[in-house]
């Protein structure tokens, strides 16, 4: 490895990390994701700068392996004690409310809606970087889209 590699890791680091609390729903999750991710990089990084497309290629393994993390554990984690807060990174957009129904989401449905809205990817690299369908991809978006849209209502019949 080079100092170009440490130079990339220092610089886009946080980008990641907010990326991956963007695919996991929660920060810890997404520091495992970003080290896996630029372990993977590090094994792959003279190949990879050859191609100017560091960034790409890291994202790609998050989006990737977040998948693969979810369909191992597709099961329900319980804890003993509730948190006591949650996170909330205020470079994300500011508005909570959206993150924490975001988070609520089934995680393909959210890797789709982080990669199209967050990322502004096209259908077509977001089923090649999950490895599904382009119609798959927008399904699961529609779906997604629904259950906030349904979700939202639910909030506004409480407050009435």
């Amino acid at each position: 490895m080079d100092d170009t590699f440490d130079e990339f890791v220092r610089a886009r680091s946080g980008a990641l990390f907010r990326y991956g609390v963007a695919l996991t729903g929660n920060p810890h999750d997404a520091a495992d994701l970003v080290q896996e991710a630029l372990l993977r990089l590090g094994d792959a990084w003279r190949r990879v700068v050859r191609k100017d497309d560091p960034e790409g290629y890291v994202r790609t393994v998050m989006a990737r392996q977040h998948i693969s993390w979810w369909r191992r554990r597709r099961r329900e984690h319980l804890v003993a004690d509730t948190p006591e807060h949650g996170y909330t990174d205020p470079l994300l957009d500011g508005d909570t409310g959206l993150w924490k129904e975001l988070a609520g989401l089934p995680p393909k449905q959210r890797a789709v809606l982080v990669l199209r809205y967050y990322e502004d990817l096209p259908d077509a690299e977001i089923a090649r970087i999950l490895g599904i369908s382009q119609g798959t991809v927008r399904s699961q978006a529609s779906r997604a889209l629904d259950k906030l849209r349904i979700q939202r209502r639910a909030i506004r019949m409480e407050e009435v």
